[in-house]
């Protein structure tokens, strides 16, 4: 009989694929290694068990341990794999931007799930790598991965995905490209495929918000480039010691929107159903097709699946949301549809100030049309109700009336975008659409920011 012992045995050997037409203007052939074939359904399986049977060796993680690190999702996986399989207890220290399904299928497979937040530094106590560190100095019996330093997790890419990629392309592979995030991967496959041909060029996808690109071109670490990105998996706002710079010959970046769309068109268009950090990978290649010859053979690593983006990356409205939808904005009604189902919010012409300022706060809004027996009248902004504020105390109980501006202009729901737009100045800061039958429904400035690709 064919079959494998434990799940962990069917770890590797993952298909080559050959990529036709979201490539279709590269002049070369492309291949992509796609990692979600792997049980846990990425390329951190690899590592993952890599790590675990090293430190099993050498005395690092000793019989009934508990396995702790800060992960993305897809390392934790993997070694929620080993840890099952092996009998091992794990905590996954995992940050709030990562998708929820992620952190459920962590929860499924028995891992204990830390959640921490995004938007502090790796040095304060909240971040994700404190966390882990402390967790491991508190738990007996606990082993700290630290995927980020571990060589393992080089060495796994190193002894299989590098000489897969090698023997399935018979050595014709010129160019690599993957998205950087802990570096085992790039830089294991990366050195694998330099000593077997000096010549293969290894290219990294960096995400807008990450200091990877800069360090590699110019040896500065820029803590300028630090800010918060939508991209899992790959960029950071450290220098894991597993990126091997020297082996990389250069670095593209990629925004998160691109990353978004082009994830969607891998779906669309070649039936890949993966990540976000693919799509990045998949744009980068695009960005640097200019260096390619027709000659060349090119190897893009697909990292992990779709199914743990499905609330996000593949839902429309988280989509549409961050502005990553192309939809064709033509039409006022176009601009307003993400929130057309709001009540239009207004004030009328005997109301208080006081009326106004707390409708603004309830609803988060800087404008409010003002409106009569005969229909609309005026309009009250924040800006303006503030400064009648600091010049009159008690202001606050006189009518709107008092202290309204002229009302918002009024256009079609089929006005085009250019013609509303010429009516937003830095003296109106919003028109009012008619979609008939007595409805209103207001655009504002941010709507026209919204609408600009």
């Amino acid at each position: 009989m064919n079959y494998a012992k434990n799940i962990l045995e069917t770890i590797g050997n993952t298909p080559l694929v050959q990529l036709n037409h979201i490539v279709k203007d590269l002049p070369c052939k492309v291949f992509a290694k796609v990692e979600y074939f792997n049980p846990g359904h990425s390329c951190k399986d690899r590592m993952a068990l890599q790590m675990v049977e090293d430190a099993e060796a050498d005395g690092r993680l000793k019989p009934g341990g508990t396995i702790i690190e800060g992960t993305s999702g897809n390392t934790g996986m993997g070694l929620a794999l080993a840890a099952i399989v092996k009998g091992y207890k794990l905590i996954c220290v995992i940050t709030d931007k990562q998708s929820k399904e992620k952190m459920d299928i962590l929860r499924a497979v028995g891992a204990k799930v830390v959640v921490c937040p995004t938007d502090v530094e790796p040095t304060d106590p909240r971040s994700y790598y404190s966390v882990s560190k402390r967790l491991a100095e508190e738990t007996p019996n606990a082993w700290y991965v630290n995927q980020y330093d571990n060589p393992s997790n080089t060495k796994a890419n190193y002894q299989q995905t590098g000489p897969e990629i090698w023997q399935q392309t018979d050595g014709k592979v010129t160019h690599f490209i993957v998205g950087v995030g802990t570096g085992g991967t790039i830089s294991g496959i990366g050195k694998y495929l330099k000593e077997q041909n000096s010549n293969v060029k290894v290219w990294g996808v960096d995400t807008y918000g990450s200091v990877f690109k800069k360090y590699h071109e110019t040896g500065i670490f820029d803590e300028n480039e630090v800010y918060s990105y939508v991209t899992e998996g790959i960029g950071e706002d450290i220098l894991p010691k597993n990126v091997d710079f020297s082996v990389i010959d250069q670095f593209t970046k990629v925004t998160d929107k691109d990353a978004a769309v082009y994830t969607r068109k891998l779906a669309l268009e070649e039936g890949i159903f993966v990540g976000m950090s693919s799509g990045s990978a998949i744009k980068g290649l695009l960005q640097l097709k200019d260096e390619l010859k027709p000659d060349d053979v090119v190897v893009v690593l697909f990292h992990d699946s779709g199914s743990r983006y499905i609330g996000k990356i593949f839902n429309d409205e988280w989509m549409r949301e961050r502005g990553y939808l192309e939809d064709e904005i033509t039409t006022a009604e176009d601009l307003i549809k993400n929130h057309i189902d709001k009540p239009l919010v207004v004030v009328r012409t005997e109301e208080l100030v006081s009326h106004a300022i707390e409708r603004m706060r309830q609803f988060k809004i800087s404008q409010i049309p003002v409106i009569d027996t005969s229909g609309f009248v005026g309009a009250v902004e924040d800006a303006d109700l503030l400064q009648a504020l600091l010049n009159n105390a008690n202001i606050s109980e006189m009518p709107i009336k008092e202290v309204m501006r002229n009302p918002y202009p009024i256009v079609s729901k089929k006005a085009k975008v250019d013609e509303v737009s010429k009516l937003i100045s830095k003296d109106n800061n919003a028109v009012l659409v008619d979609l008939e039958n007595g409805k209103y429904h207001i655009i504002t400035k941010y709507d026209i920011i919204n609408a600009i690709k």
